[in-house]
């Protein structure tokens, strides 16, 4: 297993310095220039050349990409264009909104759509079957932001029961986890009834039964640990896209997460802050993905033997 981890790790550091070097490249080639952004269409070429020669803009790519990652080697993300704060500080004000708003999210759709699917997988072709999946369908099918405005106007507006902006108190994000959790839920719930159903069909499951064992324990102590592996793929998913950030659900309620920075520093050409919000989306991706793995072994011990 430590083997495992150690070569997982090491496979990751390629990854992130593709994924380094695409967002560079992209951002450097994209139309726009910071300078102009900040100084102004009026500003003269001598004030823009002046600025770029003091942001490092003036310097060929290859030794402009050469500097930024010895700066990522030393833990210096750079220094934001649009304020001259230092993009570390930036995220460590920003990231923790988006992590709360993740794991909030991830946990309401791990705790709806695990419980609705085995049930829906316990109750095959019932009446609670149809149910659990016709929830599921209109969970998939609904657009997160009419989800988040549908709560606003029923539970902050209506009912008053929490203010209609974000200003910091952890009940406050209920709602927006709730948008945000909506579909993984819905994607979790349609893959665990699947993956029980087709586990019940096992030889092993259906031994336990022919033991006298009930259809809840077969399905229970049975079924749902095999069916686990594909069930925990779409939790890591989800849950490194989350991490990432969603720019509509925090505009909405207006939480200050990275979310909504990555778009402003977007359209404001601040290299430095894209670059370090990519690469800190695609660190989690690849944690989480790590630590699914991990789990993976702890579910299945063909894993672990393979591994």
């Amino acid at each position: 297993m430590g083997r495992f981890l150690i070569r997982r790790l090491l496979l990751a550091i390629p990854t992130l310095v593709l994924l380094a070097a695409v967002t560079f490249t992209v951002g450097r080639l994209a139309p726009g220039d910071p300078a102009t952004h900040i100084l102004g269409e009026r500003a003269t070429p001598e004030s823009i050349a002046r600025l770029r020669a003091e942001m490092g803009l003036d310097r060929p790519m290859g030794e402009q990409f050469l500097r930024y990652l010895a700066g990522l080697c030393r833990g210096d993300l750079g220094v934001s264009y649009y304020d001259g704060r230092p993009v570390l500080a930036i995220l460590r004000e920003t990231y923790p909104e988006t992590l709360r708003l993740a794991g909030l999210a991830v946990l309401v759709s791990v705790l709806v759509g695990v419980p609705l699917g085995l049930l829906a997988a316990a109750y095959q072709d019932r009446w609670v079957d149809r149910a659990a999946m016709a929830v599921a369908v209109v969970g998939m099918s609904l657009p997160s932001f009419l989800l988040a405005t549908l709560l606003l106007r029923w539970f902050a507006q209506g009912l008053g029961w929490v203010p209609v902006a974000y200003s910091g108190r952890p009940e406050e994000l209920i709602l927006p986890a709730l948008a945000l959790g909506l579909r993984p839920a819905a994607l979790i719930a349609r893959l665990t009834r699947a993956s029980v159903l087709e586990a019940l069909r096992q030889e092993y499951t259906r031994t336990a039964l022919a033991k006298g064992a009930s259809r809840a324990r077969a399905l229970l102590r049975h079924a749902f640990p095999n069916a686990l592996v594909p069930v925990l793929t779409v939790i890591g998913v989800s849950t490194g896209y989350l991490l990432g950030g969603s720019f509509v659900i925090e505009k909405i309620f207006v939480i200050p997460g990275i979310g909504g920075l990555s778009v402003d520093c977007i359209i404001r050409r601040d290299y430095p802050v894209i670059q370090a919000v990519t690469l800190l989306g695609a660190t989690a991706f690849v944690l989480v993905n790590l630590g699914v793995d991990l789990l993976y072994a702890v579910v299945d011990p063909r894993v672990r033997t393979a591994s």
